[in-house]
């Protein structure tokens, strides 16, 4: 089975994209270091990044890199295009250890890899892009129970996030912010397809802007942006680079292709043997995922690895007994 020219497209706009997102959490990363010497750490709920140059930089980096991605859903499903941005952990993980200094140990390299090839292998079977002539037609998927059902929940998951584990947890559970970011961005990837699907076929001749449902789309695009921009920024505050970009990475990616599948039903066309072989897929980018968590203090603090020396060899009770 060949690979279409539309899907190339999408190919070609995802690495891209990858390339520009993976830069941009670095050159965001040092504005926010520069701007919590001068005023509010964005992780303690201050902005005075928005005065620094450098966030600025990496904000206009990283909108490039989306506009890429926005344009790659218009060509290709998004069960092929968001796993590509596995590139974006490789570009951002290797710039974070030679620019920011954040070292990643001989684990951390080998949980990319697995990441990237999990990756591959859900793209290499992803299906192809259904025919969609309008955005009636993407309104129509998006308003059946299933889709309602997945909606719902991740507005009450979303919400008991914000507004009780924030406060409790958001300073020392990485799985907090990044949950945050990764449930509402499966809801606007699915908006931002419908968008892109309006804007290709309003390119093709037919003005797809003259429905309400196309503007409704891009509230909720603009909207859900706005709310994973800012908790994005909190998490890479807070937490090291090498390890929000792996582990946003998956989450987003398994919800999106999981809203996917839900809205556009991408595994209806598919048997089991192509199924079976993207959950392979998942597990394999789970398995790198957790290399780099477990690895994260590896390559800056290899001695926090190794046990306590033992002072008295001679004296058992001098020795510690709390090293469960």
């Amino acid at each position: 089975m060949g690979v279409s020219s539309d899907n190339i497209h999408g190919l070609v706009l995802a690495v891209s994209s990858s390339v520009f997102i993976g830069s941009s959490f670095i050159i965001k990363k040092k504005g926010l270091v520069k701007a919590g010497t001068n005023g509010t750490r964005a992780g303690s709920g201050g902005y005075s990044y928005l005065h620094e140059p450098w966030w600025w930089a990496g904000m206009i980096t990283m909108i490039v890199g989306e506009i890429a991605n926005f344009a790659a859903y218009a060509f290709a499903p998004a069960i092929l295009v968001t796993p590509l941005g596995a590139l974006s952990i490789i570009f951002s993980a290797v710039l974070a250890h030679f620019i920011l200094k954040e070292r990643l140990h001989i684990f951390g390299v080998l949980g990319c890899v697995l990441c990237v090839v999990g990756s591959t292998t859900i793209v290499l079977h992803a299906p192809y892009e259904k025919t969609i002539v309008s955005v009636k037609q993407v309104w129509h998927l998006a308003t059946e129970p299933g889709f309602l059902v997945y909606a719902a929940i991740i507005v009450v998951i979303v919400a008991a996030l914000i507004f009780y584990y924030v406060p409790r947890y958001g300073h020392t559970h990485l799985i907090v912010y990044v949950g945050i970011c990764s449930l509402m961005g499966s809801i606007t990837v699915m908006s931002v397809k419908a968008v892109s699907i309006a804007l290709k076929l309003t390119f093709g001749g037919s003005n797809q802007f003259d429905y309400l449902q196309t503007w409704f789309f891009i509230v909720v695009v603009a909207v859900c942006c706005v709310l994973q921009i800012n908790y994005l920024n909190k998490a890479l505050d807070t937490f090291n680079t090498a390890v929000v970009s792996p582990v946003y990475y998956v989450m987003f990616t398994s919800f999106t292709i999981l809203a996917s599948m839900i809205m556009f039903k991408d595994w209806d066309s598919q048997n089991g043997s192509q199924i079976a072989t993207e959950l392979c897929g998942f597990v394999t980018i789970l398995s790198g995922t957790f290399l780099l968590h477990k690895t994260k203090d590896m390559g800056s603090n290899p001695s926090a690895l190794l046990p306590p020396p033992i002072t008295n060899p001679g004296t058992v009770e001098d020795q510690s007994l709390d090293g469960r």
